[in-house]
């Protein structure tokens, strides 16, 4: 695990301590440490990529452990931007340059989506685009 994971490791939940992650929530940590910045995977493309889960163990390691990684590059597969914190996550993808798609005045809050077309990483290649 690398030291980053190991500072958010132990937390606590409703005032009771939560147990560290355990070696699934490790590959989840570590793979979400590999999407480049600008780019994003789905819960589900997380997932996939592991071999194990789905889109909801992986959204549940990153709500317990995932403050220590890049946690606005796991997004919902239609690219809608995590509830609450949609404000931190854009001005990542702002920062970092993500593909983002201008939402519509009829879009609640005009909170634009990542466009999952051109900012979706396959978890093979860095650089290229989609997957």
């Amino acid at each position: 695990m690398s030291e980053e994971h190991e500072e958010n490791a132990a937390g606590r939940e409703n005032g009771e301590a939560v147990e560290g992650p355990g070696d699934y929530a490790d590959r989840v940590l570590d793979t979400v440490d590999l999407i480049p910045p600008g780019r994003v995977m789905s819960y589900g493309d997380v997932a996939e990529w592991l071999g194990e889960g789905g889109p909801r163990q992986v959204g549940r390691v990153l709500s317990l452990y995932g403050s220590g990684v890049p946690w606005w590059r796991v997004v919902r597969s239609d690219g809608v931007l995590l509830p609450g914190h949609e404000l931190r996550a854009l001005d990542a993808y702002r920062a970092e340059g993500t593909p983002l798609r201008t939402a519509g005045p009829a879009t609640e809050g005009h909170i634009p989506r990542v466009d999952m077309r051109r900012a979706r990483w396959d978890g093979r290649t860095p650089g290229a685009h989609g997957g």
